[in-house]
């Protein structure tokens, strides 16, 4: 198993990517903005799944292939981004009926487990997850002590419990700070609009960014 000082360090590394805002974050405060607290919440809860599954894929050796296919690696990249354009179409289109949920404290416009789907795409589907795992993830492993896969499962859960934490902390900040939108229907339908973009925004810079051998 890895040493202390690894997942210390580990820990370390991880807690600084995830703290810069990425497509995860700003997907769940995209997410906040335009349907509140419960709904981002939820999105993180796909996320952080979806990130895991990831670790699964690494574990099993799925995360050179990817490194070496520029094919594969593309394909899943422009997946996800398009997945974020059309969330955050989907977002500035229903903005009018934002207003009536929260007065009424409804929930997202869908159900739970859908909202969690949403999440899980986009963090499956994560490009700067996806090349920390395979990139980064292995070297704090310690092949001398054996049971690589063992080990690799258990960093990426360090990984995902921080990502967990911090994720919803931005969650928690965006959909209080929709509350004072609430108080002008058009303040609320603007948050609305400007979370699609945001989403769309989002979906454009993973599309255009990464590797481009």
């Amino acid at each position: 198993m890895p040493s202390v000082d690894r997942l210390a360090a580990f820990a370390a590394v991880s807690l600084l990517l995830i703290v810069i805002p990425g497509p995860s974050v700003l997907f769940v405060v995209g997410r906040a903005l335009a349907h509140g607290r419960r709904t981002a919440l939820l999105s993180v809860l796909g996320n952080t799944v979806g990130a895991y599954v990831l670790v699964v894929a690494v574990s099993m050796g799925v995360g050179p292939l990817v490194e070496r296919s520029v094919l594969l690696f593309t394909a899943l990249k422009l997946a996800g981004a398009g997945y974020l354009v059309f969330l955050g179409i989907k977002a500035i289109r229903h903005r009018g009926s934002l207003r009536e949920a929260f007065e009424a404290d409804a929930p997202a416009p869908h159900g739970g487990p859908r909202t969690v789907w949403e999440g899980f795409v986009v963090g499956v589907a994560n490009p700067k997850t996806m090349v920390f795992f395979a990139a980064v993830l292995p070297q704090f492993t310690d092949r001398s002590s054996g049971r690589v896969t063992i080990q690799l499962l258990l960093l990426g859960l360090v990984f995902t419990g921080i990502a967990l934490v911090s994720d919803s902390l931005w969650g928690l900040v965006a959909s209080t700070a929709r509350s004072w939108f609430a108080r002008s229907p058009r303040r609320l339908s603007l948050v609305g609009g400007t979370g699609g973009l945001a989403m769309i925004g989002l979906g454009l810079t993973v599309a255009v960014t990464g590797r481009k051998d």
